[in-house]
């Protein structure tokens, strides 16, 4: 099930291109987001080195994650996407080395844990096939809104 597609995530991010990691948003609420991908199968993923993409990369889906939350509510409540930037990366496990050999969809819940008006925080959990990836916490600090 596909609630928002690739197209509308772009729109709502920084990341564009290749650089866009999920394929889409499959649910979401004021807490919470859930994504899917197949990017990691992508051998022409910007984020693969000596042919292969490495699990430490599931931290930008991670991030990417919470940034697709920020503009669903924003655009949800009728105000702009404010830019973010990542400034902590707190409690991950990585439980894999690699994901570029995952037959399967890479899936992700991500949900706010606290937020104020100029930071937020989140807890991620990406897995595939029913198998936990890797999982951890990441603080955003939130720059103003465009004009």
């Amino acid at each position: 099930m596909t609630l928002v597609d690739r197209d509308t995530i772009e729109s709502m991010i920084p990341h564009q291109g290749a650089m866009c990691l999920w394929d889409a948003v499959t649910g979401w609420d004021a807490s919470s987001v859930r994504l899917r991908s197949a990017s990691h199968r992508d051998p022409a993923n910007p984020l693969r080195s000596d042919g292969m993409l490495r699990a430490l990369h599931l931290c930008e889906y991670g991030a990417q994650a919470m940034a697709v939350h920020g503009g669903l509510r924003a655009r949800a409540s009728g105000a702009s996407v404010r830019p973010g930037m990542l400034v902590a990366l707190r409690g991950v496990q990585l439980h894999v080395a690699r994901i570029d050999a995952l037959s399967g969809d890479v899936e992700c819940v991500a949900e706010v844990l606290v937020e104020s008006e100029d930071s937020q925080q989140y807890a991620f959990r990406i897995v595939c096939d029913g198998v936990l990836l890797a999982e951890g916490r990441a603080a955003v600090m939130l720059g103003p809104a465009p004009p």
